[in-house]
C-alpha cells in the first residue's frame, strides 16, 4: 500500500515577520515616491504651459501696442 502524503513538504520556507514588514515598509515608500513624483511632474508641466500661454498674451499685447504706436506717430 502507498503512504499517506507527509503534512508539511520538508522545503516550505520559514518567514521573518520583521523581514516582511520591512519589504512591507520599503514598497509602501516605493508607492508614495513615485506618486509623488508624477504629481510633481504634473504641477511643472501645468507651470509649462502657464507660462508660455502668459508669455505668448504678453507678446500680443506688446505687439497691438508697438502697432499702435506706429500707427500714431506714421499716421498709417
Amino acid at each position: 500500500m502507498a503512504e499517506p502524503a507527509p503534512k508539511t513538504p520538508p522545503d516550505v520556507p520559514v518567514y521573518d515577520t520583521s523581514s516582511v514588514q520591512r519589504e512591507y515598509r520599503k514598497q509602501r515608500a516605493k508607492r508614495q515616491v513615485r506618486a509623488r513624483r508624477k504629481r510633481e511632474r504634473r504641477a511643472a508641466n501645468i507651470r509649462f504651459w502657464l507660462i508660455v500661454i502668459g508669455l505668448i498674451a504678453l507678446s500680443v499685447y506688446l505687439s497691438i501696442a508697438m502697432w499702435h504706436q506706429v500707427q500714431r506717430l506714421f499716421g498709417l
